[in-house]
């Protein structure tokens, strides 16, 4: 009873009784690392719908009926945020969600607000593209980030089911302990990819990038979310011309035409990345989407 009121306490909520006991815990993810996030420490008290797949832009999704009749069943609502989603998951939390998954409520988790982001701006002028003022929100892409989203989770759902306490930080226990030896391993494996120089599509890839150290040197975007132009093209041409370029990183739902075209003239692989799971044949959950990945990623050094 007392970690269940300090949760309540820390999410301003400490004046509420707790919710009775559900048959299952229904969540809503935005993404597919989510979804998956949230069935490692759900287990089976959570029943899990991801709106989107591997092949999807989460920047540009319709709010579908089957979106909406989904919200509408929905005790936890988890996203990336930091605007990723802001083209449709407010219309679906108007149009269909509950209040208790609402904002600053503990039903709403947005990922981004429990890591620290990257490339926070000032800038919200759309003149400079599909910009995320917050940070960057693609803050999957590190593994360090989702241990601590990993812990909200499991707070998250031992409020909403505090029956099914022992099982949910028994789950985030386990979760917590393969996860720090997985991450380390990964880690100590890419110690070669350090100082590697890449071209990117989209900035998706920031975290991944940062965790290992390796440089971005160009983007196929003239700027973000806006698509490559000839004359970008050429600049990004001349951007790598000797500078030992390994790879153009592209997500399953990116078009790979201008990336066909730089490895053309160039020489420089493209590597397609799962970014989610279910990106590839292999990354079918949270700890196979990293070793698919890091697996793709020897190629690079």
């Amino acid at each position: 009873m007392r970690t269940w009121k300090i949760l309540m306490a820390g999410l301003g909520l400490l004046s509420a009784a707790p919710s009775p006991a559900l048959a299952k815990v229904h969540v809503f993810a935005c993404a597919p690392e989510w979804g998956a996030l949230a069935e490692e420490i759900g287990g089976v008290h959570v029943e899990v719908f991801v709106a989107t797949t591997a092949r999807q832009d989460v920047h540009h999704v319709r709010a579908k009926p089957s979106l909406l009749v989904a919200m509408r069943k929905a005790d936890l609502v988890v996203c990336s945020g930091a605007a990723l989603e802001s083209g449709w998951l407010p219309i679906l939390l108007k149009k269909a969600g509950g209040p208790d998954v609402q904002p600053a409520t503990a039903g709403y988790l947005m990922a981004s607000d429990f890591v620290p982001l990257i490339g926070a701006r000032k800038e919200a002028d759309r003149s400079l593209g599909h910009i995320h003022p917050e940070g960057n929100p693609h803050v999957h892409l590190n593994p360090n980030n989702l241990l601590p989203v990993a812990r909200v989770l499991a707070e998250r759902l031992l409020i909403l089911d505090p029956d099914n306490l022992e099982d949910y930080s028994g789950s985030f226990k386990r979760f917590e302990t393969g996860w720090m030896a997985l991450v380390a391993s990964w880690k100590e494996a890419a110690a070669g990819l350090e100082g590697a120089k890449v071209v990117v599509y989209h900035d998706a890839w920031a975290y991944l990038l940062d965790w290992l150290g390796i440089e971005k040197i160009a983007s196929l975007e003239p700027k973000p979310g806006l698509p490559p132009t000839a004359s970008h093209l050429e600049a990004v041409l001349q951007a790598v011309d000797g500078r030992d370029v390994r790879a153009i990183l592209v997500a399953p739902y990116e078009d790979g035409k201008a990336a066909d075209w730089l490895s053309g003239r160039t020489g420089i692989p493209v590597l397609r990345l799962p970014y989610t799971v279910g990106g590839s044949e292999d990354a079918n959950d949270i700890e196979s989407l990293f070793a698919e990945t890091m697996e793709m990623l020897k190629g690079v050094r």
